[in-house]
């Protein structure tokens, strides 16, 4: 690890510094061999789905399909380390709480299954079997089943989610916080009411014929680096790229293939954005309804000169509803409200409107530099609203392409993992189980923190993740986690939640992607579905970690015997084969049909959107478009002090995965209390590169809520914005502060107050 540093990066993105990373991070984890070999099954027809982002694995047989951060995630779960009972032996809970995430996660691979010990302050070994007899006892012992909840990692497998769900639907709750409704859960309650479908319309070959991409809010050189394989080829094509974000993204500026030799052979890189306009944090809807008032006012010119139409007038009157409200809508804002709010100049948005005019098919690219806001669900709406103008939903090279976080948290959601089933499914699972599940709405992430600072919420069950240390609120939400009666975790790697746990706990490893799932039938493969809704299967080939480690749909199935006595439903018979588990998605979900002869094809098969067939199934049966009124999140908070701060990631982390305390891309090096500013918020506010600050968050609810010992590092972003990193600044978000519509909390529009730290304040 480097010493502490600020050395500003000026090369591109990929390149040499990628390979090198690769080989750092395999020899830093001590599988340099091992890694070496098991990097070249990933993302494979017969391999294994790389356990980082959702972008899908390009058709055709390759090599090597695998990204830096991809290496890194395989590096992190074949790891040689080992956290072992002699571990846990030497040191108390107490002490472990007090290390870094970083820390923990970099002792490696839980090996045994561990119970809390009061007495001792420790995790001491347990039996499978009583384990799962424990937390039997306890689900048993709730008055009600609302009382329970169940979280889900999108790292869970198609085949671990549906296990998961009916359990817990068995049991009687909808309770499904999941870490969709931290991330893109705006997308997925925005886009049904405008499209008729909650996902993207896009797939991957869709690159290769689009004329222009529009990219708001998403890094793609570090949260899903295999999509510049699509954007470096489209700029090398001289497709224009135009990218609004609050942050210079190295790899939206500029990037090196390392598969291209002759890039690599010369040192060279491609430029990526052709526009890149640094909106202000929050302004993204502005600077939508900016870009769309620009073509309103072009259409009206070519209306009146007889010219050819700027909007496709064809396609808004066959497919489409609202438009003329919409149009009013845009006409009545005022470019000096979206100037201010936006952080852009009208001639700017105009600009980017005349490329969108330009190209016949258009993608449509966003992130949770969008989501994650308190206007997050009306953002994607406008994004939507945008496409719809020109005809850009099911048409070749165009559509709506929303970026997941997770491998398969989009299809965690579709094999049931909500907390607002629809009634076809709960019918279908009743017919196919036999069971009456339950109908009453559960909790979310926001409602089930709310369920247990309230002591609604007693028992907390998580299939994979990192829950404490990703929700907001980070003490109150901790709190509330201490007060439970028992927490238990499925996972490959110690975290923040096993040492912010119940009054009694669990530590439940299990195998990870890359490994061998050996059942009664022999190896088994799980699915995941991607991005863009291919899924495919997944079979890992490394000895597991530990001979005591079992597969989540084994951990799953054990705990709901034991919690359900007289259950109807097979458990045993689906763990010996999986092709069992995927009959019964079938028979639940008709959409997976022929499921396990579809996904024995190399490459699997795609879910079809119905909107990208030009079928909208919303109520009235057309896309719609969605007013916004005003601009979304406020230009100010009333105080000439304040400034928003949008939490990032670093390039070496991955969700609350941290690889290193480095950040090659931004210049950080062996440190994460940092907080990026713009050199004139620096100066109003008299501050100096390399000083100590605390960051306090606005709010009128009574609650201070402070982020100690952040040092200043100057950055080039939009007036009155901040950036600093993810989980550190989770603290610094309200509860109740969120997307009104989805419950996605507001990451990244934190309206917060900065000041020098005193003397001997924390971390300084």
């Amino acid at each position: 690890m480097k010493k502490p540093n600020i050395h500003p990066y000026n090369g591109p993105a990929g390149g040499w510094g990628a390979l090198k990373a690769t080989m750092d991070v395999l020899l830093e984890q001590g599988v340099a061999v091992k890694g070496g070999k098991t990097l070249f099954k990933m993302n494979q027809p017969a391999g294994f789905d790389c356990p980082g982002c959702a972008w899908p694995d390009p058709s055709g047989s390759f090599p090597l399909k695998f990204c830096e951060n991809g290496a890194k995630a395989m590096a992190w779960e074949t790891t040689s380390s080992r956290v072992t009972p002699d571990f846990f032996a030497q040191h108390t809970v107490s002490w472990l709480a007090e290390q870094s995430d970083y820390w923990l996660e970099e002792q490696g691979r839980l090996t045994h299954p561990m119970v809390y010990d009061e007495a001792s302050d420790k995790y001491v070994p347990i039996e499978w079997e009583d384990a799962f007899t424990l937390i039997g006892r306890e689900l048993g012992s709730l008055e009600d089943p609302n009382q329970a909840e169940f979280y889900t990692s999108g790292r869970a497998s198609n085949e671990a989610a549906f296990l998961f769900q009916l359990f817990g639907r068995e049991y009687g709750t909808n309770n499904f916080p999941d870490c969709s409704n931290m991330c893109h859960e705006a997308t997925s309650v925005g886009l049904p009411p405008a499209l008729g479908v909650a996902k993207g319309t896009v797939l991957l070959e869709d690159f290769a014929h689009t004329d222009a991409i529009f990219i708001f809010g998403q890094n793609p050189g570090t949260n899903s680096p295999r999509m510049m394989d699509e954007l470096h080829a489209a700029a090398r094509r001289g497709v224009p790229i135009v990218t609004f974000n609050p942050l210079r993204e190295r790899a939206l500026e500029r990037f090196a293939d390392p598969k291209n030799v002759i890039e690599m052979g010369t040192l060279g890189a491609t430029s990526i954005s052709s526009n890149y306009y640094q909106v202000r944090i929050g302004g993204d809807a502005a600077a939508l309804k900016g870009i769309m008032k620009a073509l309103i006012e072009s259409d009206d010119a070519a209306s009146a000169t007889g010219a050819s139409r700027i909007v496709d007038v064809d396609f808004i009157e066959k497919h489409t509803h609202g438009f003329e409200p919409l149009v009013e809508d845009l006409r009545v804002t005022s470019w000096d409200v979206i100037e201010q709010q936006s952080g852009l100049k009208r001639e700017d948005l105009a600009a980017a409107a005349a490329i969108y005019a330009n190209a016949k098919a258009v993608i449509g690219v966003w992130g949770m530099g969008v989501t994650q806001h308190r206007h997050g669900t009306e953002t994607v709406q406008q994004i939507v609203n945008l496409l719809l103008m020109r005809g850009n939903i099911g048409r070749l090279g165009a559509g709506a392409c929303p970026v997941r976080g997770h491998s398969n948290v989009q299809g965690n959601r579709t094999v049931g993992i909500t907390e607002q089933p629809t009634e076809e499914f709960l019918d279908r699972l009743k017919d196919t189980f036999g069971f009456e599940p339950p109908r009453a709405h559960g909790h979310d992430v926001v409602t089930a923190i709310d369920a247990m600072v309230h002591g609604k919420s007693k028992v907390f069950i998580a299939l994979g993740g990192n829950f404490v240390a990703a929700t907001p609120d980070t003490k109150i939400t901790q709190d509330a986690m201490r007060r439970l009666d028992l927490t238990v975790g499925i996972n490959t790697k110690l975290n923040r939640g096993h040492v912010v746990h119940g009054r009694r706990a669990l530590i439940l490893p299990c195998l990870g992607r890359t490994e061998i799932d050996m059942q009664a039938d022999g190896p088994q493969s799980i699915t995941v579905e991607d991005s863009m809704s291919m899924v495919h299967a997944s079979a890992g080939s490394n000895e597991p970690a530990s001979p005591h480690l079992r597969s989540e749909p084994a951990i799953v199935a054990g705990i709901a015997q034991a919690a359900l006595p007289h259950s109807r439903v097979a458990w045993a018979p689906m763990i010996e084969n999986y092709d069992r588990i995927r009959d019964r998605i079938e028979s639940v979900l008709p959409i997976f049909y022929d499921f396990n002869l579809r996904i024995r094809v190399p490459g699997g098969f795609h879910l079809t959107s119905s909107a990208r067939e030009r079928l909208w199934e919303t109520p009235t049966g057309r896309a719609n478009f969605i007013i916004l009124n005003g601009v979304a999140e406020d230009p100010c908070v009333g105080d000439p002090d304040a400034v928003w701060l949008t939490s990032i990631r670093s390039h070496d982390q991955y969700n609350t995965t941290i690889y290193s305390l480095n950040d090659r891309y931004r210049g950080v090096f062996g440190q994460r209390r940092v907080v990026f500013i713009g050199t004139g918020d620096m100066k109003k506010r008299g501050l100096k590169a390399g000083e100590w600050v605390d960051l306090r968050t606005i709010s009128d609810d009574g609650v201070d809520r402070v982020a100690y010992g952040f040092k200043v590092v100057p950055y080039r972003l939009p007036e009155g914005s901040c950036a600093a990193y993810y989980p550190e600044t989770n603290g610094l978000v309200p509860l109740h502060s969120h997307d009104a519509k989805s419950h996605t909390p507001a990451y990244k529009a934190i309206p917060i107050k900065i000041t020098r730290s005193k003397p001997g304040s924390p971390n300084t």
